[in-house]
């Protein structure tokens, strides 16, 4: 639905985004992160044609942003970080004239705007001007008009922001349920938001790409995966057993609570080792959890590394 071949943006001598490809599928809900200064804003609004590129190609179902920006354009629903509402209309007033500069038929307006506001629960709003809204609300207005006219591409930049924690699980389930039919692009500074409602992340840092994949694999291959383990029985005896097994890092221990913690690399699990390391000094282990990378762990390691694209791994 969208590729994205070589873009490049800068702003004289400093490069906002270096050189960036990707693709992005169909029915998908696809999470785009990196820190502040990344070059995430400016790719969002140079695929949404908001933004020309210095160099590169932007595809939108096969339509060039900027050849076609207007035929490319069709496909995209955009939610800005500021939601571009009207503070002197109402939520309805505002819906039908995002409406009518989407070129929705006017047999269908009326009952497409009351389906988007069906879905961000804001029709007992529908009358109130906007400036008396809270911030909550207006970020559901700014979503509304995204979605409306149902486009296959909906790209939202920090849609939760300013939602209670009802509202939030009111949106991650919106946003669920429209990557069952849409390609969903969102960009948010809440990493559990991501892990809760994305099939695969992208990462940039420094205008470059860092990571393309799925939550699972980049928590499966690229850091080590940590364990915590309760055993009982003599702790130096424990200690010493677990510090001689190939593939064990890190090693800790609790004094008090007969815990203990270690490390391994993704390509190397010891736990069965440690099993039967434990059973020959008699020191029973009484549980063994697995702890994977938290996409916060991911996403730290991979903006100071530098991550092997074609590899799939850090460098």
């Amino acid at each position: 639905m969208i590729e994205v071949n070589g873009l490049i943006k800068t702003y004289g001598k400093h490069n906002a985004v270096n050189n960036l490809s990707f693709k992005i599928p169909d029915n998908c809900v696809f999470g785009f992160l990196g820190p502040n200064g990344a070059g995430k804003s400016t790719t969002m609004n140079m695929i949404t044609g908001c933004l020309s590129p210095t160099e590169g190609q932007i595809l939108i179902n096969g339509r060039d942003i900027l050849t076609e920006p207007e035929d490319a354009k069709k496909y995209i629903g955009y939610l800005p970080e500021i939601p571009p509402v009207y503070e002197d209309l109402t939520p309805y007033e505002y819906l039908l004239f995002v409406g009518e500069a989407k070129k929705i038929p006017k047999s269908q307006i009326k009952s497409e705007i009351d389906r988007v506001m069906e879905l961000t629960n804001i029709s007992h709003m529908k009358n109130r001007l906007i400036k008396n809204l809270s911030k909550g609300y207006r970020q559901r207005v700014g979503i509304s008009q995204a979605i409306l006219g149902n486009p296959p591409i909906i790209i939202l930049d920090e849609p939760t922001v300013g939602l209670d924690p009802e509202q939030i699980i009111d949106i991650r389930n919106l946003i669920k349920e429209l990557g069952k039919n849409h390609t969903v692009i969102l960009s948010s500074h809440i990493l559990s938001e991501i892990s809760a409602v994305c099939g695969l992340v992208m990462i940039i840092s420094k205008g470059s790409l860092v990571a393309f994949d799925t939550i699972e694999n980049l928590s499966g291959g690229t850091l080590e995966k940590s364990v915590l383990m309760e055993a009982k029985g003599d702790k130096n005896k424990i200690e010493n057993a677990l510090k001689s097994i190939d593939g064990v890092n890190n090693f800790g221990i609790s004094d008090k609570l007969g815990f203990y913690q270690f490390s391994f690399d993704a390509e190397n699990d010891p736990r069965e080792k440690v099993f039967y390391a434990m059973s020959e000094i008699s020191c029973p282990i009484m549980s063994m959890s697995l702890k994977k990378s938290s996409l916060e762990d991911i996403f730290l390691n991979l903006v100071q590394e530098n991550y092997d694209y074609e590899k799939g791994g850090v460098k």
